[in-house]
C-alpha cells in the first residue's frame, strides 16, 4: 500500500517510520532485549493475576505463552546479556513461573510448566 503525500509536503507516516528507525538504531542490543523481556514479564505477571485487579486480567493460557516466550528469549540471550542483566531477568522469570504454578487449578508436572523446558523445573 502506498500513500501519496499531501501536496507540497512529506508523508507523515513515512516521517514517523523514519524517526522510529533512527530511534531504534540508537539502542544497543542488550537494552533492547532487556526492554522486551520486561514487557513480556509485566504482561505475564498481569495474566497470572498479579495486579491490583487480580483475577480480572488473569488468563493462564496467555500467561503460559508469554512465560514460554520470555524463557526462550532469556535463555538464548543470556550469554550476551552478561551476568547482572541475565540474573535479574531470570529472577523475574522464576517469579512469574511460580505465580503461574500457584494460580493454576491443575498444576503442571515438574519440568512441564511454562518455560521449564528452558529453565528446568521450578518449585
Amino acid at each position: 500500500m502506498t500513500t501519496t503525500p499531501p501536496e507540497g509536503g512529506a508523508d507523515p507516516l513515512q516521517d514517523a517510520s523514519a524517526a522510529a528507525a533512527r530511534d531504534i538504531a540508537d539502542v544497543n542490543a542488550v537494552e533492547l532485549i532487556t526492554t522486551v523481556s520486561v514487557h513480556l514479564l509485566s504482561a505475564a505477571a498481569l495474566r497470572c493475576g498479579l495486579s491490583d485487579e487480580g483475577e480480572e486480567h488473569q488468563d493462564l493460557d496467555e500467561a503460559r505463552t508469554l512465560i514460554e516466550s520470555l524463557a526462550g528469549l532469556i535463555t538464548a540471550a543470556a550469554p550476551d546479556l552478561g551476568d547482572t542483566h541475565a540474573r535479574a531477568l531470570r529472577d523475574g522469570l522464576r517469579s512469574v513461573q511460580l505465580a503461574f504454578r500457584e494460580a493454576s487449578v491443575v498444576p503442571d508436572a515438574p519440568g512441564e510448566g511454562p518455560g521449564e523446558k528452558y529453565t528446568g523445573a521450578v518449585s
